[in-house]
């Protein structure tokens, strides 16, 4: 018995000794190609900055809601209101004036 246990202990250093087991090779995997540029999608369109010249009602900041109608506007404009549902059909001509929850507008830009 003393003996089994000399030859487990004398072979245990040994087993640290062996070589390491070697790892498969990794497959080598073709680079996905360049993405093509998209033309031609239905429904985008680019965004202009101010094409709907909304800095020519900037006076109307801070005041109330109520004097839109009699800005002169003769484009079609979006008023939304404060935690109003906004469409998400996009054009870059319509004027939006945002209200806060006073009624009063604190933002216009195109949309």
């Amino acid at each position: 018995m003393n003996r089994l246990i000399a030859l487990v202990l004398a072979a245990t250093p040994l087993a640290a000794c062996a070589p390491a087991p070697v790892a498969e090779p990794v497959p080598v995997v073709d680079p996905l190609p360049a993405a093509l540029p998209v033309t031609g999608v239905a429904g985008l369109q680019s965004r202009e900055p101010d094409a709907c010249k909304a800095q020519n009602y900037v006076s109307a900041l801070g005041r109330p809601g109520t004097i839109i109608p009699s800005l002169g506007i003769t484009r079609d404009y979006r008023v939304v209101e404060f935690r109003g549902i906004e469409p998400q059909e996009y054009d870059p001509l319509r004027i939006v004036f945002r209200l806060d929850a006073s009624g009063n507008i604190y933002n216009i830009d195109c949309g």
